[in-house]
């Protein structure tokens, strides 16, 4: 029990009577009416003792002094300055009390609910505005995704970056029982006859389902874990699923789904990036027909760390193809410390003589180029859905700090200049969701063979703009924020892995370069040859 929801049982002190506590051995504050008893604590206290027995500190109202507290209109109150919130609530424990005649002004934020700060949620959550685009089927689903994160996904997200430790194998299974895996990849036949979470109906499941699980997620904040969490299986089940044989699908599909097993896509290679054209690893079919033989490397491969099955774009004597190979056959991965946390997973991979059984060809030997294509698509718009929460999350963090951090006497928020950097970075972010709302909908209304023909460019650009944005979201937010955005604990923590981990979107999923040049070549296909100036 909180203690917002036990309030009423707690003891009731006076001012006079908490001040009488300011002693080493006797130590009590107030915070937020709130009266902590820090006796056994004040050794353990990061600031160490003197922090605490200063004399506007122990036995006193503390609330300015470790929160900023800072006063919004209508009366409401939010806090942050030294600490967050979530100080607060993980020292719970130590509350014994609170103000006798007094009551909490402070909101702690409940599992489920919406942020009331302004452009921290995204206009279709916030009354009055309209969306033609959200149905009850997807505000239900948002609800239920957001409970859901906020109760069984951030504190694990947050302990996985800590740790660098992969994200828990019961979380995902726990994301199997409810369907969310089967979810992640978007409408489709997979969906057919699975009870999926928020009782929704698998015909009715669109993209702007998808969108919304994706940015519920994103909000944990932790960049690294998205990956970690299941990015192998969002891009590397498909092609399986897609074009794999029916033996091949029963093999691997529902393992995966359910958390059993994971997958993860070897594309990427140390001399081919963004070139799938120029990758290495080689595939010898045997003379019998009945196995083929990889050698090679892969690089950069996301999960491929804890991986049990390698989706393996690789040349053969007819070109190109895919292969899903087991780590069980030998193959031997490296973890690769990148800028976020190893959570995600992300490993070299080795390919030394593997035999693996013919069995394990996804499609057709010489057909691989377009099954690694088919998906790209589906993969860059899924990395706009989190990058654009995520910018959005750090629009709420800065929102809050210029409200309560005060300089020269006044709250940040009066200076023009950073109001100025705010509302440009607000007016971008609103555009950037905007065109990806744009852009859902229309893969609503075509066919999967038309998004490809039509919408290959525009979404394109869309990634390269968004990574663009996210530049400056984070840019700014480190400008504003000073010291703390660039520090790993404390109130800046968000900014500091944001700002840390932004460009990871700029190369994954194709570069902005190789992004910008395929949605001008893509317009410039449908260029009519009688136009002229």
């Amino acid at each position: 029990m909180s203690v917002q929801e036990s309030k009423k049982q707690l003891k009731r002190y006076s001012r006079d009577e908490v001040a009488k506590h300011n002693k080493e051995d006797d130590l009590w504050i107030v915070l937020d009416t709130y009266v902590y008893d820090l006796s056994d604590f004040i050794d353990a206290h990061p600031g160490g003792q003197a922090v605490l027995l200063a004399e506007d500190i122990a036995g006193q109202d503390a609330t300015d002094t470790f929160l900023y507290v800072a006063f919004f209109p209508k009366g409401e109150l939010t806090i942050s300055g030294l600490h967050t919130i979530n100080i607060l609530k993980k020292y719970e424990k130590l509350v014994i009390g609170q103000i006798e005649g007094e009551e909490s002004e402070v909101h702690y934020p409940q599992p489920g609910e919406l942020s009331k700060v302004p452009y921290a949620e995204p206009s279709w959550l916030v009354e009055p505005f309209a969306s033609p685009y959200y149905k009850e089927s997807h505000r239900r689903l948002q609800r239920e995704m957001r409970k859901f994160t906020d109760i069984y996904v951030s504190h694990v997200a947050e302990e996985c970056e800590l740790d660098g430790k992969r994200p828990s194998v019961d979380l995902v299974k726990r994301m199997g029982e409810n369907g969310l895996n089967a979810m992640r990849l978007g409408p489709g036949k997979h969906l057919q006859g699975r009870k999926l979470f928020a009782d929704i109906k698998p015909e009715e499941f669109d993209y702007f389902h998808e969108l919304i699980i994706t940015q519920e997620l994103s909000r944990c904040g932790q960049r690294g874990f998205m990956d970690g969490l299941n990015g192998g299986m969002v891009i590397g089940l498909p092609p399986v699923i897609n074009f794999g044989s029916d033996e091949l699908k029963e093999e691997i599909i529902e393992p995966v789904f359910s958390g059993e097993k994971f997958i993860s896509l070897a594309v990427t290679e140390a001399f081919a990036g963004s070139d799938v054209m120029g990758l290495r690893t080689f595939a010898q079919k045997t003379e019998d027909g009945q196995h083929y033989i990889v050698n090679g490397t892969k690089k950069w491969i996301t999960n491929g760390h804890f991986a049990d099955y390698f989706t393996t774009a690789v040349r053969t004597e007819d070109g190109f193809a895919v292969i899903v190979i087991p780590r069980k056959l030998g193959v031997e991965t490296r973890q690769l410390h990148t800028s976020y946390s190893t959570t995600a997973g992300t490993a070299f991979v080795m390919f030394n003589d593997i035999k693996v059984p013919a069995r394990y060809l996804v499609g057709q030997d010489g057909m691989g180029i377009p099954i690694v294509l088919s998906n790209f698509n589906h993969e860059r718009w899924v990395m706009v859905c989190g990058i654009t929460r995520g910018a959005r999350g750090i629009i709420e963090v800065l929102m809050k700090w210029i409200n309560q951090r005060k300089v020269f006497g006044r709250p940040l928020s009066a200076q023009a200049v950073v109001r100025q950097k705010i509302a440009f970075l607000i007016a971008q972010v609103e555009a950037l969701h905007a065109y990806l709302e744009h852009l859902t909908f229309q893969m609503t209304q075509m066919s999967y063979k038309q998004q490809a023909k039509f919408l290959a460019g525009q979404i394109a650009f869309l990634k390269a703009w968004s990574t663009r944005v996210s530049e400056q979201v984070a840019d700014n937010a480190v400008q504003i924020m000073g010291g703390r955005g660039l520090t790993r604990t404390g109130m800046g923590a968000p900014i500091e892995m944001y700002h840390r981990t932004y460009k990871f979107d700029a190369v994954l999923g194709g570069s902005e370069e190789i992004l910008a040049d395929l949605g001008l070549r893509q317009a410039l296909r449908f260029y009519p040859k009688n136009v002229k100036l």
